[in-house]
This record gives structure tokens, sequence and C-alpha cells, in this order.
């Protein structure tokens, strides 16, 4: 997928996060947190109000399908030169 290089990466978390979102735990939004020069980014996620399981009520397959790809994708990107990736829920960590 090509995107600007302006906010490329919070560009390319949302194209996932719009792919992964589905009925059951369907995602209204996130935020990223980089500061340049930083090994490490914090993906904030938010779910509907409505959305019928958490984040932790998903299969090992599921929460790879979303956790993984958006870590692998970010971590892969030599510009970003990130690390690790921190996963919470409006501002609350997610224990996997």
């Amino acid at each position: 997928v090509t995107v600007s290089s302006e906010r490329s990466l919070e560009a390319v978390v949302g194209i996932i996060v719009d792919r992964q979102s589905n009925a059951d735990v369907e995602l209204v939004g996130y935020r990223v947190e980089h500061k340049p020069g930083s090994p490490q980014v914090t993906i904030d996620l938010r779910r509907s109000p409505t959305a019928r399981r958490s984040f932790v009520s998903l299969s090992t397959c599921e929460q790879l399908a979303l956790f993984g790809s958006l870590s692998k994708t970010v971590t892969s990107h030599p510009a970003w030169g990130i690390k690790s990736v921190i996963f919470t829920e409006q501002g609350r960590a997610i224990d996997l």
C-alpha cells in the first residue's frame, strides 16, 4: 500500500486498523504516539462502545492478525527506527 510520506506511520496504522475491524471487535479509532528518534511506539486502540468482545477475548489467531500485523509492519520499516510496540486501549495497557 502506498501512503504519503507525511505522517506515514499514522496512515499505515489506520489502514491496518480499518482492515482488521469486524463486527465483534469494531475499532472506531486509534492514536499513535511516537517521539522522533525513539525506538518505541504506542498504539492506542479504541473499540466501539457496542463491541461484543474485548481484545483479550480474541483467539490467538485473531490477536496475531491485529496486533502481530501492526507490530510487524511498524518495526519492519527502517526509516521509522521502531524496535518495540506498546498497545493500549484508551490509555490502559492491553495485556494479552
